[in-house]
């Protein structure tokens, strides 16, 4: 039988903040969301104050008083450092399934003392990443992903690695993690289950096979044969293809221009197009929104407009513009907008488009604009090459983040000097905050 590790990493969004500036571990931290409004992710040290994902200016003087440190989101941030720890944990093992941004399983059959393997993975993370990590190891993926819960929450088990494999402790591992907190089992399947006497993972294991599968689905009964030790669900190499990308997200404050907007949408079609073209897609559909917020007492309006292309591109000169043609069909000046957005749909691999002899566009020319537009972009940070349309970087539509971390090339005055590390990978890959 194959044997799984899990790795996840600890708090990532906050271990991420922590590592660009050390003088915030020790303390309790979150991290919030979109406009600074609601906490999405919280330390070891919060949750054990009772602070949950609450909404910030509810209790920001509260968290205050507490000596609780907040930031913004900084999603680029938390990608590189995922990367860094993805491509670290492939030097274990050339089958890796990237589950999350934070997440990992890793097969790793073979290895003669699993649970030493655990440790020199999560050493090798915690040096080279500066990321602290759980590792839980199993036969199956279930029961890994039980291990790795067991490895975070024990008191006892201060290495951080739990192993399961041939364990004697098997039985009573299970007994310890409450139904509802087993992977794939969720609230509303667990309190079912409770309500039928299933109130842990050893009695989820014991239960009947066919009473699973006729009061639920196979999904759960093969959740149930997984935490029996019966290998059900390989890992999965090739994530499947996107189906239809989306850039969307709440204003910095209400907008009423179309100068205004234009740059909005502008922005989000050609981070669709960038997106595309990492992987490989072409789209032949665009779909673009507005809307109005709801919870004001005003004028409500949330038009939306389906644009069909007259060939697959991935371009964004081109996608932008028929974006901007179909905001110019919904837009109305006598309502004051809250959010927009772009999904392009219909998607197909790159290499299987096809033209006509009427396309205005030399796609020879085309591929090399790409090439050179994310090679800039690349480098130098996401935007430092836009359409004119997408306006300056500093426009006050942007999402509001005003408690985010500074992060600076390495030199006087930035947060990286703390962190000698760092420095030294900030030199070969620089981290950007998004657009």
């Amino acid at each position: 039988m194959p044997v799984f590790a899990l790795v996840d990493c600890n708090s990532f969004y906050c271990s991420c903040e922590e590592l660009i500036n050390p003088k915030l571990k020790g303390r309790p931290g979150v991290v919030l969301s979109n406009n600074d409004g609601m906490a999405v992710a919280i330390n070891r040290l919060a949750k054990e104050l009772g602070i949950g994902l609450d909404a910030f200016h509810l209790n920001r003087s509260k968290w205050d008083s507490m000596g609780v440190w907040y930031r913004s989101s900084n999603y680029p941030l938390y990608a590189e450092m995922s990367g860094r720890v993805m491509s670290t944990l492939k030097t274990f093992s050339p089958l890796v399934e990237l589950y999350s941004v934070d997440e990992a399983f890793l097969d790793i059959t073979g290895v003669q003392d699993y649970e030493a393997y655990g440790r020199l993975i999560k050493q090798t993370i915690e040096q080279w990443c500066g990321i602290p990590v759980s590792v839980g190891i199993a036969r199956t993926k279930t029961l890994a992903k039980l291990a790795n819960h067991l490895a975070k929450k024990s008191k006892k088990n201060r290495s951080g690695v739990i192993s399961l494999v041939d364990s004697p402790y098997m039985e009573a591992a299970l007994k310890r993690v409450p139904v509802q907190s087993v992977w794939g089992v969720g609230y509303r399947w667990g309190e079912r289950l409770r309500h039928n006497g299933i109130l842990t993972a050893h009695d989820l294991a014991m239960a009947n096979r066919n009473w699973l599968l006729k009061k639920f689905n196979v999904v759960l009964t093969r959740t149930a044969l997984e935490l029996g030790g019966t290998f059900c669900l390989p890992l999965n190499l090739h994530p499947p293809t996107s189906k239809s990308i989306m850039h969307s997200m709440s204003f910095g404050r209400l907008l009423t221009e179309l100068k205004e907007l234009r740059q909005v949408l502008s922005t989000y079609a050609a981070a669709s197009a960038e997106k595309m073209r990492r992987e490989e897609l072409a789209c032949t559909w665009v779909y673009v929104f507005l809307e109005t917020n709801r919870f004001r007492d005003e004028p409500q309006y949330n038009p939306w407009i389906k644009l069909q292309l007259p060939h697959a591109t991935d371009f964004t000169p081109e996608i932008t513009e028929y974006a901007l043609h179909g905001l110019e069909d919904i837009y109305k000046d006598d309502y004051r907008y809250n959010k927009g957005g772009v999904l392009v749909h219909g998607l197909i691999p790159a290499g299987e488009r096809q033209t006509n002899m009427f396309d205005p566009w030399d796609r020879e020319k085309v591929a090399r604009i790409n090439q050179a537009l994310d090679g800039v972009n690349s480098i130098f940070g996401p935007g430092t090459m836009r359409l004119g349309s997408q306006g300056f970087r500093n426009s006050n539509w942007r999402t509001r983040a005003n408690h985010l971390s500074s992060i600076t090339a390495p030199g006087k005055g930035s947060e990286f000097q703390h962190n000698p590390r760092m420095v030294e990978l900030g030199q070969s890959v620089p981290l950007y905050r998004s657009l």
